[in-house]
């Protein structure tokens, strides 16, 4: 067997890469706490609650929702479960679908979201923007959204189930959408 030499990181690729590995167990956790501290969210709480609010009518097919937040069909549907009880959410059935499913934000969830916002966006400049300059943010996000393209491009790269979850989510499997229980 000819197996091609391993390409080893350098010393400053290695020093980036810990970095971002370090970044990213520590960030999220801080705005987490943080969130959960002030509002009893947590971030996945908060971005089923931005998605929706940005959506028409404040709603989402659950296929669409589960794709926007990276989430499986299960979790998604627990997620939406738990906001369900604290009335942050609805389900509701899909009229052209019998099978699909919207979920929906109530007017509760806008006005925790509305309070909530402000202080997770001073959060999110004091822990990351903010310890940029301008020329760091915007090499940052470039370096970011290529990395995201591939990831997006590559989306059964270590889980057969969620290579299948995402090709029922584009039509592709035997269900396109999630069923409303």
């Amino acid at each position: 067997m000819n197996d091609p030499a391993p390409r080893w990181l350098s010393d400053a690729e290695q020093r980036t890469w810990r970095a971002w590995l370090e970044v990213m167990r520590l960030l999220p956790a801080k705005l987490e706490d943080r969130l959960h501290e002030r509002h009893s969210l947590n971030l996945t709480d908060y971005q089923v609650l931005v998605e929706l609010s940005e959506s028409e009518e404040g709603r989402l097919r659950m296929t669409e929702l589960a794709n926007r937040t990276s989430l499986s069909k299960s979790r998604l549907s627990h997620q939406i479960g738990r906001m369900e009880k604290a009335s942050l959410v609805e389900r509701q059935e899909c009229p052209s679908d019998r099978r699909g499913a919207f979920a929906v934000i109530t007017d509760q969830g806008w006005a925790l979201l509305r309070e909530a916002a402000p202080g997770h966006v001073e959060d999110v400049r004091e822990l990351f923007i903010d310890l940029m300059s301008a020329d760091e943010v915007a090499i940052v996000g470039a370096a970011m959204g290529i990395i995201a393209e591939k990831l997006r491009q590559s989306p059964g790269i270590g889980c057969a189930n969620a290579a299948a979850e995402i090709r029922d989510a584009a039509g592709e499997g035997p269900a396109d959408d999630l069923v409303a229980g």
